[in-house]
């Protein structure tokens, strides 16, 4: 039908069909695109398709960001044209929405936020390109992506199937979908090939299925003008008279065309709104339906961020006060903080729990929690901490409360809301470098969205207090149902449900608070220059997706199989999976720990529900005994590395098996044993949880993969002075990650590593995939802004402190070692063959033990000396924290380590040093210089500059007078000096010193 004029009363009404909006949207779209690849192959065909790799003829077909944001006319001419597309694309969501809306689901409310989401995020990486700022087109880009997952097949699903040409849309429009995602492997391949491998010619590929994806995507979203027509569907618009003032304008309405309205349109004539029902409705109510639709789907956005902030604080409490610990090197006072977790004691008080369960009563503790985020704002690390361990105790309470249903949701879907939370929070550490960008101990400066975080989380407390009181009859029907089960006087139910809630509150914390934690579990190093195993930045997005999965799993079968997930049986193949994920390393170790995620993640709704049907009558008692276990078992899993700093250590010492014991054996308690059956209630969810829960997955796993390949190294890493044959080389203790103020301090770490252009990175006191450290990584900025080959040296279950290897050339192979310790901590060391400029040189990296242990110090350091001098005469490099003063006699470490390692020292009139030392031999040293701590630690870093003699050739004078020969560093070319930044007063609170010069 063509648009015509009808008449309505005496106002007369502008109608035409629905799907000339589709028609015209892909016209525009259309057009755009192919002037801009037009255009940019007449007027800058060389330019357009030449990349940061190779040019033309290597690469002869441009790419998409390249051909609409590079050159004038054809971004001008394209952004024109995308402008125009605008109108008629969010025409199209709605139309879309209004067709598909449903009072049974909010299926059609979600596809139709992430229409308009897609719309705007489109919008985005349109008008801001790579050229302007890469990262930001790269979010956008990626968002849009995401978006086009529910787009698509929630379009498909919820296709009328009452269409004559429904059955005609689920054939075209699927084909276009399944071309558009079976595109993104080669696009991903070929887009590896390129920025990785540097191949000439793989960005034209890349080029091919990227423009394939805008076509498949504009052809997709033609489709919908078959729903259009075949619905009859009109846009309608009244054309009052101008003179009548009482209304004036436009109010167009929305209404499916029926046969009766082709002959009334005929006569002239219009129906009444009795004869139409309820008649065309006008904009206005279209958009107040919509958001009343939407309100359940915000009102679930809201509930997870409100989990995501619980663990983004929980989470962050014992970092924070590990902080003043590690400073004293013992037990520090400040540990008491971890108590306020048993904040759920108050609730023993009636008066108290009757008002927290009020909306008011939520609603105060939520915002007395939020304090914790605001706590970045405090300067002072003993500040930050009162305010956290606050925040904290409120926090638990308001928890606890929803544990308990009496939120007015059921338990099963805070179980679910908690595994979201956690999934998101680990999401969000992946995608910022291992750090939550809403943790008290970051800021901008340092890798923090604080105020963006508080911001989000006050909107989603004020929707949770403005929300519609909850129809309370299903809540009253499944307390009635837990109280028929919970046996009055029981003492053994509720410690057994309380016990196994503590535990895997524990397990949830230590293992799968980090994507890449279960990674560093297994982490072995390198061999014939590949990672024998999974590597933290490349492969953390499979944890991600394993707990996705993990979580559907109740999900899916609590309605079905509701005992499937109590049966022992399903205890005994996590059980399984635990002890691979402990007994072996690289792949089959990280396989175990993936299976182990399965488990602990799908056992979370029944694990709650058990606990809140045993605290009918006892929550202050059930609830402060299951975060009790959780803090014994913290403590626990701290003195299996701590043991030398805490009272009774010795009994944990390395038995981390026994943690992992423990943890399981309490979690065994919420399993139908035999003799001690529970008759648990089963689990419910409403349709539209499932629905949100299964879309968020989803959503998450697919971000995890793309924030992967976003984070993915753009191109190996490149030595500083290839050249001249120069290795710079440092040793530095970074003392876990945490500044002298309390905070993240990677950045901190990046400038000044940057700034003195190492090719070789020792970092010490790295191992910080622990509870205590917030399970962080602390090599994430330096590798990927950097551009680092990275060995995290021996993993969390190894019991150390942790040693990490960076380094600019490829690692050929890597070995961890596990020094000899029988008294004090144990000491760890890597020993690496690195690939420099064709020459193999060894590179060791040691942490020894304290001066309290001179035993302890020796055996290591003989163990040490032995692998050096096992690798005569081959180039080596030593850079260690060894406790001994320069040229102390045997047993002292330094005489082992020069005269048994046969080694020379990088500078023998250095007098002051004590703690760390860089030893080299089959190397010309030309530079050395010692850095003040700064604000990152409370170490040096130490630095020298080698070169490497030529392919072939060794050293041919290593004599003392040879080895120590003075010069001025004018005397010298440029490539051997040190950033001349950091003489006098220095940078950024860095300076040479020692020396004077």
């Amino acid at each position: 039908m063509t648009p015509s004029t009808v008449r309505n009363g005496n106002s007369p009404r502008l109608v035409f069909d629905a799907s000339y909006v589709a028609v015209v949207h892909t016209a525009f779209a259309s057009a755009a695109f192919v002037s801009a690849l037009c255009l940019a192959c007449l007027l800058h065909y060389k330019k357009v398709v030449r990349n940061d790799v190779a040019q033309w003829p290597d690469e002869w077909w441009p790419s998409v960001s390249a051909t609409i944001g590079d050159w004038y006319p054809e971004r001008n001419i394209f952004q024109i044209l995308i402008a125009l597309t605008s109108g008629p694309r969010f025409a199209l969501v709605v139309l879309q929405y209004f067709l598909t809306r449903s009072p049974t689901s909010s299926w059609p409310t979600f596809i139709f936020i992430s229409g308009l989401v897609r719309t705007l995020s489109c919008g985005g990486w349109v008008y801001i390109t790579s050229s302007d700022d890469h990262d930001v087109h790269d979010v956008l880009m990626i968002t849009y992506m995401v978006c086009n997952l529910p787009w698509m097949l929630g379009g498909i699903a919820f296709t009328p199937k009452t269409n004559p040409t429904a059955i005609r849309r689920r054939c075209v429009a699927p084909s276009f979908v399944r071309r558009f995602f079976v595109s993104l492997i080669p696009l991903i391949y070929f887009f590896i090939q390129h920025k990785v491998h540097r191949v000439p010619g793989a960005y034209t590929r890349y080029s091919f299925f990227e423009w394939a994806l805008i076509i498949f995507d504009v052809l997709y979203d033609s489709v919908a003008e078959l729903d259009f027509k075949e619905a009859n569907l009109q846009v309608c618009s009244d054309l009052s008279d101008k003179t009548q003032v009482s209304n004036p304008g436009i109010e167009p309405s929305v209404h499916r065309k029926t046969p009766a309205d082709d002959i009334q349109q005929l006569n002239g004539t219009s129906a009444s709104p009795s004869e139409q029902g309820s008649g065309p409705r006008n904009w206005r109510s279209i958009i107040l339906e919509i958001l009343q639709d939407i309100r359940p789907v915000t009102g679930f956005a809201a509930d997870v961020y409100l989990s995501y902030i619980f663990w983004s604080i929980f989470t962050s409490l014992v970092p924070t006060l590990f902080y003043f610990s590690v400073w004293e090197l013992g037990i520090a006072g400040t540990e008491l903080a971890l108590l306020s977790t048993l904040s759920p004691i108050f609730l023993g008080f009636s008066p108290f729990l009757s008002w927290v369960r009020t909306r008011e009563g939520r609603t105060t503790m939520h915002v007395l929690s939020l304090l914790g985020l605001a706590a970045y704002a405090l300067h002072r690390p003993g500040h930050r901490l009162l305010v956290v361990t606050f925040a904290t105790a409120a926090l638990v309470i308001r928890q606890v409360v929803d544990w308990t249903g009496d939120d007015g949701h059921g338990v099963e879907y805070q179980g679910i809301l908690l595994g979201l939370g956690l999934i998101v929070s680990s999401l969000s550490k992946h995608a910022n470098h291992a750090n939550n960008p809403i943790w008290p101990i970051v800021n901008e400066y340092s890798g923090g969205y604080n105020k963006t975080g508080i911001i989000i989380a006050f909107l989603a407390v004020y929707e949770l207090h403005s929300r519609p009181s909850h129809n309370r009859q299903r809540q009253t029907t499944e307390k009635t149902a837990r109280t028929q089960h919970a046996v009055a006087g029981d003492v053994r139910h509720w410690l057994t449900s309380a016990i196994p809630l503590g535990s895997l509150m524990f397990s949830l914390h230590c293992l799968l608070s980090d994507s890449s934690t279960l990674i560093a579990w297994s982490w072995t190093g390198y061999s014939n220059r590949r990672a024998q195993g999974p590597q933290p930045n490349l492969h953390g997005s499979i944890t991600l997706i394993t707990q996705s999965l993990g979580l559907l799993i109740p999900i899916f079968l609590a309605s079905r199989q509701p005992h499937f997930l109590t049966h022992p049986a399903w205890f005994g193949y996590g059980t399984i999976s635990s002890f691979v994920m402990y007994q072996y390393r690289d792949w089959l170790g990280y396989i175990g720990g993936l299976n182990l995620a399965v488990f602990l993640m799908s056992i979370i709704p029944q694990v709650l529900n058990s606990a809140a049907s045993a605290s009918i009558g006892r929550v202050a008692t059930t609830y402060f005994l299951a975060w009790l276990v959780t803090c014994l078992l913290d403590l626990a899993n701290v003195w299996t590395v701590a043991y030398a700093f805490v009272p009774g250590g010795v009994y944990l010492r390395e038995r981390t098996d026994l943690v992992l014991f423990a943890q399981m054996a309490c979690l065994a308690l919420a399993f139908d044993w035999p003799r001690m059956k529970k008759s648990a209630v089963g689990l419910s969810l409403p349709g539209s949880v499932k629905s949100y829960a299964r879309t968020l997955l989803a959503l998450l796993s697919v971000s995890s993969v793309l924030v992967t390949l976003y984070r993915w190294p753009s191109s190996p890493p490149q030595p500083h002075h290839p050249g001249p044959r120069i290795l710079t080389a440092g040793i530095w203790t970074v003392h876990f990650g945490i500044d002298n103020q309390g905070r993240d301090s990677q950045r901190r770490m990046r400038d000044l590593v940057g700034d003195m252009q190492l090719d070789v990175v020792g970092l010490l006191e790295t191992d910080l995939h622990r509870i205590v450290y917030g399970n962080r990584d602390l090599t994430r900025v330096m590798t990927e802004e950097l551009g680092y080959y990275v060995d995290l040296g021996p993993g969390p279950n190894s019991h150390t402190w942790g040693a990490v290897l960076l380094s600019k050339y490829p690692i050929i192979n890597s070995t961890h070692h596990l020094l000899p310790s029988p008294h004090g901590e144990l000491a760890p060391a890597i020993e690496a063959w690195l690939d420099v400029y064709g020459t193999e040189v060894l590179v060791v990296i040691a942490h020894n033990g304290q001066e309290e242990d001179p035993l302890d110090r020796e055996l290591q350091s003989r163990e040490l000396a032995r692998i050096m001098a096992r690798a005569y005469p081959h180039p080596t490099i030593f850079l260690g924290y060894v406790v001994t003063e320069p040229f102390a006699p045997q047993p002292a470490p330094y005489d082992i380590l020069v005269t048994d390692g046969k080694m020379h020292d990088v500078d023998h009139e250095d007098l002051d040093r004590w703690c760390e030392y860089i030893l080299y031999r089959g190397l010309y040293r030309t530079s050395y210089a010692r850095l003040s701590r700064g604000l990152v630690t409370d170490t040096e870093l130490q630095l020298a500059r080698f070169v490497l003699p030529k392919h072939g050739f060794g050293v041919t004078n290593e004599t003392v007078e040879a080895r120590t020969l003075r010069a001025f560093k004018e005397e010298l070319s440029k490539d051997h000096w040190f950033p001349m930044d950091y003489y006098g007063k220095g940078k950024n609170f860095h300076s040479y010193h020692v020396f004077g010069t």
